[in-house]
């Protein structure tokens, strides 16, 4: 028998109406629990994943990553915890919308988000922007909902400093709007029209813009525009979870599986209450709506909550300490080849950690940095490192321990092999 899972309009006033509690008893959410499937501890795979290495099982090597937290790389490397809060969670039943909800208001409390604020566990930080315009463009009207990406009846266009178009506004421009490209406050007043839904900023280009952060958001206020801030791979700091919120920004975009080390299909939008509501309810589990595949499950909802909690009492200094001492150790083997310089960085925002670039005189060392890229990628072991024009470039935040000495190794003999 087919189930008739089509949504009715009192399907859709209960899930805004469980989105609209103001206080959710997490309690009430998990009572079932010692109701749950007992599953052992210790349970030992057989067939697939016997050997301890999935990925070799499927032919594929694995990766030393001095990269980054890449989404192509597979992000970073949960957290033991998260894992273990995840099987926790994939043992029960719940609701998925007053799961949100609940979840929402833990994350708020953990960031200590200003009143009125909330947050809401989507599929990445790309879900959570297309989600986000979505809601604004839509709010609780069920049949805007359902007609996105046909915008007829609501607003159509979002602002957007033209040094802060990237790959990312792809997401943007799924909802059916169209993306009015500005450069100086001058434009800006101009572009704003009666079909204006959004100002949009892309944090990581704040320095490529005209308009910076805190100008942009203050003519949003003039404005009376909402404002939206995508801030994806920008923690560390682990403060700008909550400064652009105080900000007053109306929402803003983070990654659940970079830095904070939680699920990689995870993210996080963080904003005013009324307009995550919206967002939930453009977004899964909602069927007919734009966001229905980009499905965030109850594990990833929880294990964002258990990652954002150990994310929060990390000792990020002696992390910083770390990810310096793993770069010097590196640098000091590069000294010993000849033709072969160091030198360090940190970007202002966005991968806010230590980076290390390596250069070397042709006369000495044979290798366009592009090769030297390749060949440490096709090497054994297999090494991921960025390259430009003038040399390599890394950082060590998502090094395993001990991994900066087999990097450091590789390079020596890749320099010695390629000597002129």
């Amino acid at each position: 028998m087919k189930l008739n899972s089509k949504p009715t309009r009192r399907s859709f006033v209960s899930a805004l109406a469980a989105l609209g509690a103001a206080i959710l008893s997490p309690r009430k959410l998990f009572a079932a629990a010692s109701r749950g499937p007992a599953r052992p501890a210790d349970a030992k795979l057989s067939g697939f994943g016997a050997s301890g290495n999935v990925y070799e099982e499927l032919g594929l090597t694995t990766v030393i990553n001095g990269q980054g937290t890449m989404t192509v790389l597979g992000g970073s490397l949960m957290r033991p915890e998260v894992e273990a809060a995840m099987a926790l969670a994939s043992q029960h039943f719940c609701s998925i919308p007053e799961l949100e909800v609940a979840a929402g208001k833990r994350i708020a409390e953990m960031l200590k988000l200003p009143p009125g604020y909330t947050g809401l566990v989507t599929s990445g930080a790309a879900a959570a922007m297309q989600s986000g315009l979505a809601g604004i463009l839509t709010g609780d009207n069920e049949q805007f909902i359902q007609q996105l990406p046909d915008l007829t009846g609501m607003k159509s266009e979002v602002i957007i400093q033209k040094s802060h178009r990237n790959g990312f506004d792809h997401q943007l421009r799924s909802t059916g709007v169209k993306l009015i490209e500005i450069e100086t406050v001058a434009d800006l007043r101009r572009a704003v029209n009666p079909k204006t839904a959004m100002m949009h900023f892309s944090n990581f280009a704040n320095a490529a813009g005209q308009i910076k952060v805190d100008e942009w958001l203050k003519l949003s206020k003039e404005c009376k525009i909402p404002c939206f801030n995508d801030a994806a791979a920008d923690t560390p700091p682990v403060s700008h979870l909550w400064d652009y919120a105080n900000m007053g920004y109306d929402l803003i975009a983070f990654s659940g599986g970079k830095a904070i080390r939680g699920p990689q299909c995870a993210g996080l939008l963080i904003g005013r209450k009324d307009l995550a509501a919206y967002a939930l309810l453009n977004n899964s589990p909602h069927e007919d709506t734009l966001g229905r595949s980009q499905k965030v499950g109850k594990e990833e909802i929880i294990g964002m909550i258990k990652a954002l909690e150990s994310y929060l009492k990390e000792d990020h200094d002696a992390l910083t300490k770390e990810w310096w001492r793993r770069l010097d150790s590196i640098s000091a083997e590069m000294s010993r080849a000849p033709g072969v310089s160091t030198s360090f960085s940190v970007p202002d925002v966005a991968n806010h950690v230590p980076h290390l670039e390596i250069h070397w005189d042709p006369r000495h060392i044979s290798l366009e940095p592009r090769e030297a890229a390749h060949q440490l990628r096709a090497g054994k072991p297999s090494i991921v490192l960025a390259s430009n024009e003038s040399g390599l470039i890394m950082n060590s935040f998502m090094l395993q321990p001990g991994e900066e000495k087999v990097i450091a190794e590789r390079l020596v003999q890749l320099f010695r092999a390629h000597s002129a």
